[in-house]
């Protein structure tokens, strides 16, 4: 087992050194630099930067340098723990990640621990009751809910907040609490605005897992070891939980590799509906103005939320599926 998981570590190092290069490589594909888009938002508030100016910001950047000279004060700074300053808004990136990658990071597990606590109960039980009424109720939110958009889900969310529970939507806090100091009250009035975005993703990610679920259980209630096991005398509950949904259980847990960075940076367009201070709309902002670190560091720590989520889910794998570790 030890063998499994060091291999699995080296091939992780491998590919996030592969991922910075060639991220960054992307980041710089878009013609221009921070410094032409600048200077054309300026002109259109009316403003200039003069000769001397862009050269201070070409400077200060290193924006003259080398792509690989670029790339290597980078990379050097981003293992210690430099990650640049943030041309746009002339702060450090690490300061800025800081702010709200807690929140991100928050809100994407909660969300994965609703979606899985319902979409593996609900598959189970859709499996298990084919072709009954609740299986096509069933069907049919899950249809519903890969369907309808997660900003839809959240303005009606935030519509029924607002009317029927009074409540203040739209951010993670009240007015009153918005630069007051943490406290008990603080954090309740946190909880009650986090509900809403924790319901709006796991909805998605529910019907999606929870269909996946019920597909492969109805596979592998067909096989052989299933019958035998009921013909050993077993209960059916000890057939189904014990030894049909751990190996059903094999797409989703691969799936959950990937779950928390596609979370995180799919869920942009619904932390801009309703005013969250998460990473995706930093990270959207970053790209369309050529942010150059920040929007590097973002994609490294995509990255490396992907690697470990893959590392865990093959741990996992390998603990549900003994033969998996001798590969």
């Amino acid at each position: 087992m030890l063998n499994y998981i060091f291999r699995r570590i080296g091939y992780m190092l491998v590919t996030l050194a592969i991922i910075s290069v060639v991220g960054y490589l992307i980041v710089e594909l878009p013609p221009g630099s921070y410094v032409e888009f600048e200077i054309q938002r300026l002109r259109q508030q009316g403003g200039n930067l003069s000769q001397d100016q862009i050269t201070a910001l070409e400077l200060r950047y290193g924006l003259n340098d080398p792509i690989y000279v670029r790339f290597w004060k980078w990379i050097s700074g981003f293992v210690r723990g430099d990650f640049g300053e943030s041309f746009q808004y002339r702060q450090e990136v690490k300061d800025l990640i800081g702010q709200r990658l807690m929140f991100t990071i928050s809100i994407s597990i909660f969300s994965l621990l609703l979606a899985w606590g319902i979409a593996v109960p609900l598959g189970v039980y859709s499996a298990t009751h084919r072709y009954t009424l609740p299986d096509y109720i069933i069907t049919v939110l899950q249809f519903l809910g890969l369907s309808i958009p997660s900003f839809l889900v959240a303005l009606v969310l935030m519509v029924f907040a607002q009317r029927t529970l009074g409540q203040q939507v739209g951010g993670l806090f009240s007015d009153q609490y918005q630069t007051a100091p943490w406290s008990v009250a603080k954090f309740i009035d946190l909880l009650a605005h986090l509900w809403i975005p924790i319901v709006v993703i796991a909805f998605g990610s529910t019907a999606g897992l929870s269909r996946i679920m019920r597909a492969n259980l109805l596979d592998v209630l067909g096989m052989q070891y299933v019958q035998t096991a009921r013909s050993k005398g077993l209960t059916e509950n000890v057939v189904i939980w014990k030894h049909a949904v751990r190996n059903a259980m094999h797409p989703l847990i691969m799936i959950l590799g990937g779950s928390l960075p596609g979370i995180i940076s799919g869920e942009t367009v619904l932390a801009i509906v309703m005013n969250i201070p998460t990473v995706g709309p930093m990270y959207f902002t970053a790209q369309l103005n050529q942010d150059l670190y920040l929007a590097a560091s973002f994609l490294m720590f995509l990255s490396i939320l992907g690697v470990l989520g893959n590392l865990l889910a093959d741990i996992a794998l390998a603990w549900v599926d003994p033969r998996i570790r001798y590969e």
